[in-house]
């Protein structure tokens, strides 16, 4: 097994963190050049929103693929296919002769942008010891928060000097340099158990899960912080963009770069929970995410940007406890654990706007805080409930 601290252990996070890299700097690549895609192919908001919309979608699918077929196939090689594919389909973007034709192949993109994300902590959870599991996934995590930061500036930047097919180009070429790293560094899998290949038995382990309390309890906890977080970005741009702040799009772009927090609270979070119970860790990021979001009620630019901060650190915070903690509780087919995680993670992301949208049209900006703390008190609950269920977590503190 893979120790902490040993050069196996920095070589595989290393590996997975510029494909977390890869992967969500390429999902998140078209939000910054939603207005060029408008001006560019004469469509609407709605239309160009898709761009993004169907490439988390896509992904969200084909994580319930890829989670079972590596259990079958091994974790390592589908984990490079499909980032190959990646490359190839950024690289083809920045041709597209059409929207519908960008459309698809975004939808393509998404599917293939699920490889590594449904695999990478199943492999982990192969390969590390139980210390250095929570550690390396703390790390893997702050990759994600860094894809999804630098995906939307240098989109932005690329966008603004040289066009949106620039965006695009550099994406595919940067995307290529991590591919290699990922290639060079990650080790090969050594405590791998292949499954045979069998419809019933991924439909059967997939039903497993979902009859597991403690899993489907953090599934859903998972999924509807996701609901509550990404879309309360969304709305503070809305806030930010009208009086008195009048915000343009290029500084509400930047309003990501709070993600920083996030990418800090996945790095030091394995190392809090070797000291305190996970679901409890858990716990404590609601909190903080909770008393973020009510700083933001305070009319004061300052106010809504130190709330942002202090939401991304205990967003990320938790949703790192809460994946490691899915391939502890996880006793086989840890892959399609860990892609029900994100399968609800990202329905989580598609539905929330729908469900704060109510809030916002009746009460403004105090109505999608009010409507964001009542999700909150439940993934609250769902955490201090799994805190008193999980043997593992009681005899932890003791």
């Amino acid at each position: 097994m893979i120790e902490e601290k040993t050069p196996a252990f920095w070589r595989a996070t290393l590996a997975l963190c510029c494909g977390s890299f890869m992967i969500f700097s390429n999902l998140y690549v078209t939000q910054p050049l939603l207005p060029e895609f408008q001006q560019a192919f004469g469509i609407s908001t709605l239309q160009a929103n898709a761009s993004l919309a169907v490439a988390t979608l896509m992904l969200g699918i084909s994580l319930l693929i890829y989670g079972p077929l590596s259990d079958a196939l091994g974790r390592r090689g589908i984990m490079l296919i499909t980032m190959l594919g990646v490359v190839l389909t950024t690289f083809a973007l920045a041709c597209s002769p059409n929207y519908t034709f960008l459309v698809i192949l975004r939808a393509l993109q998404g599917f293939l942008l699920g490889g590594l994300p449904a695999i990478a902590i199943a492999y982990m959870g192969d390969e590390f010891s139980k210390k250095a599991l929570a550690v390396a996934v703390g790390i893997y995590i702050s990759g994600n928060t860094l894809g999804g930061i630098g995906g939307r500036l240098f989109s932005g930047f690329m966008a603004d000097a040289f066009g949106w097919q620039a965006s695009f180009l550099f994406a595919a070429a940067l995307s290529l340099l991590c591919l290699l790293i990922f290639w060079w560094a990650l080790p090969a899998s050594c405590h791998f158990k292949p499954k045979q290949i069998s419809l019933p038995g991924m439909l059967k382990d997939l039903g497993s899960h979902l009859r597991n309390p403690l899993l489907i309890s953090v599934y859903l906890l998972g999924g509807l912080n996701f609901f509550i977080f990404i879309n309360l970005f969304s709305y503070v741009t809305y806030l930010l963009a009208d009086d008195p702040w009048r915000l343009g799009s290029s500084l509400l772009g930047m309003l990501f770069i709070t993600y920083l927090s996030g990418t800090l609270a996945a790095s030091i979070s394995g190392r809090v929970a070797a000291y305190l119970a996970q679901p409890l860790c858990m716990a404590l990021g609601v909190i903080i995410l909770m008393l973020g979001s009510l700083l933001m009620l305070i009319p004061s630019l300052w106010a809504i940007l130190t709330g942002l901060l202090i939401n991304s650190f205990g967003f990320f915070f938790c949703h790192s406890n809460a994946s490691s903690w899915v391939s502890r509780q996880a006793t086989h087919a840890r892959a399609s654990a860990n892609s029900l995680y994100l399968v609800f993670y990202y329905l989580g992301a598609s539905t929330g706007g729908f469900y704060l949208d109510p809030f916002w049209k009746a009460l403004h900006w105090p109505g999608v805080i009010l409507g964001s703390l009542l999700i909150l008190l439940i993934t609250l609950g769902l955490s201090l409930w799994l805190w008193r269920q999980d043997p593992r977590s009681l005899s932890q503190i003791n």
